[in-house]
């Protein structure tokens, strides 16, 4: 009405009154949002195992491939799907030991002692699946729910829907080993989300991010500079009428700012004891379980001031990843060196700390490893069934759900693929995963898609 009403003058001054009201509610976009439901989860520490963990080694024991170890996977499996490099060996047998551990009894190989002591607190979910089994993909998929580049990652979506609760970091870090996974950047961006939403990352150092330390010797300068540039964008504003992308700018200039303080503070761990630092294996002889130690004692830390998703890759040095085509042992003892004491420390000081039923944990890989060789001594990528595990908030401790055939070759009962993983984070923080939108050419997107539904057989 008021838009036809005297030539429109009224939708005229309809548009100026409620642009304030508009700037307003978009000031601050990592400002603390209501969930759909009472959440049980406040944080997520995402542990990724970039290259793909061999499920048959680690989590799901199966005892055919010690009976067939040696045959011809052809003839005892049957119909294998292609492989990446097509280069099929025999049938291998599990190359380490595995054991019951805890009250649930969860199998777990020797590759992991740590993890072992805390098994009662993990939901072993034994039969994930991907859409993809190449590492770029499938890394997309996993980071974003899609295989193609561009999209927001599950960290972007957390902050857009949750908002964070420290104004002083990021909503999103990445706790970067050393290996940015195949796919780059765009793992942790906020494709067509405000950028205010994506993952800053982080080297496990003293100073993690270049040019932290305020370039003024007077912050009175630095200030200075920012309310010019503030004064711009507002002008910029003003005349195109764009509140949530300028917002968005200026939001990120202040949070660089205020990180100037906050960043070293994290960063400086003599308030941590001895106690605490060899629980994580700082003082470990494998130098790369110092700094995935590091890494997990930071990401604590992170938890405690409100950052809202912190993922953690594994640094370099170990081979490919665990992308073990060739030289498996070598290869998966090196890895499991590096991340086994460090998160089994995590969970314990997450518990003592108070955090631990507030925080959910998650470990996963973009897809897992062929029950048959490639060549002699290594394994394949296989995205028809894999392990993850997740732990903390919400989570029903010490059960195993799903399972791959006899092999540890395909997910055969409660197949779960990872729009549901997505689906079930969400869940966990409070959010129906159906009802965080945004909308973008056309559509409203979301992380899971048109799929996805809730894990609910981990849901406490």
């Amino acid at each position: 009405m008021l838009s036809r009403c005297a030539g429109g003058f009224g939708a005229v001054a309809l548009n100026a009154l409620s642009r304030g009201a508009v700037s307003a509610a978009t000031a601050n976009p990592l400002a603390p949002k209501p969930t759909h439901f009472p959440a049980k989860a406040k944080n997520v520490i995402f542990l990724y195992m970039d290259g793909g963990p061999s499920q048959v080694d680690t989590f799901d024991y199966k005892p055919f491939l010690e009976k067939y170890h040696g045959r011809d996977p052809r003839e005892v499996i049957g119909k294998l799907a292609p492989t990446q490099f097509d280069n099929v060996g025999k049938v291998l047998q599990p190359q380490w030991k595995f054991k019951q551990h805890g009250q649930a009894g969860h199998w777990i190989s020797s590759l992991f002692p740590y993890l072992s002591e805390v098994a009662d607190d993990l939901a072993v979910v034994k039969s994930m699946t991907s859409k993809f089994s190449e590492h770029t993909s499938a890394n997309y998929f996993l980071h974003t729910g899609s295989g193609l580049q561009g999209r927001p990652s599950m960290g972007a979506w957390l902050g857009y829907g949750l908002g964070s609760e420290n104004e002083n970091l990021p909503g999103f870090v990445v706790l970067n080993g050393g290996l940015i996974p195949p796919g780059g950047l765009d793992c942790f961006g906020s494709g067509f989300l405000p950028s205010a939403y994506q993952g800053s990352v982080f080297l496990p150092q003293q100073q993690p991010i270049a040019n932290i330390r305020p370039s003024e010797s007077d912050p009175r300068l630095q200030r200075n500079k920012l309310d010019l540039i503030r004064q711009f964008d507002n002008q910029v504003n003003d005349s195109l009428n764009s509140e949530a992308e300028i917002e968005a700018a200026i939001v990120n200039s202040e949070t660089a700012f205020r990180m100037q303080t906050a960043v070293p503070e994290l960063m400086e761990l003599s308030d941590e004891s001895q106690e605490t630092k060899s629980l994580y294996g700082l003082d470990a002889e494998f130098k790369n379980t110092q700094t995935f130690g590091m890494q997990c004692l930071v990401a604590r830390r992170l938890v405690q001031r409100g950052v809202r998703f912190i993922e953690l890759t594994c640094p370099g040095g170990n081979g490919d990843r665990w992308d073990q085509h060739s030289n498996l042992v070598d290869g998966h003892n090196k890895n499991c060196r590096t991340v086994d004491q460090p998160i089994a420390a995590l969970i314990k000081d997450l518990k003592r700390t108070g955090l631990f039923d507030s925080t959910l944990v998650v470990w996963s890989g973009e897809f897992g490893r062929t029950p048959f060789a490639q060549g002699s001594n290594g394994r394949d990528h296989n995205p028809f069934g894999f392990t993850i595990w997740m732990a903390g908030a919400g989570v029903k401790g010490g059960v195993s759900v799903g399972q791959t055939d006899e092999w540890g070759y395909r997910a055969v009962e409660n197949r779960f693929e990872v729009h549901d993983l997505h689906a079930t984070m969400l869940h966990l923080l409070g959010i129906e995963h159906t009802r965080s939108t945004f909308r973008f050419s056309g559509r409203d997107m979301r992380l899971t898609d048109v799929h996805g539904r809730v894990m609910q057989e981990v849901v406490a």
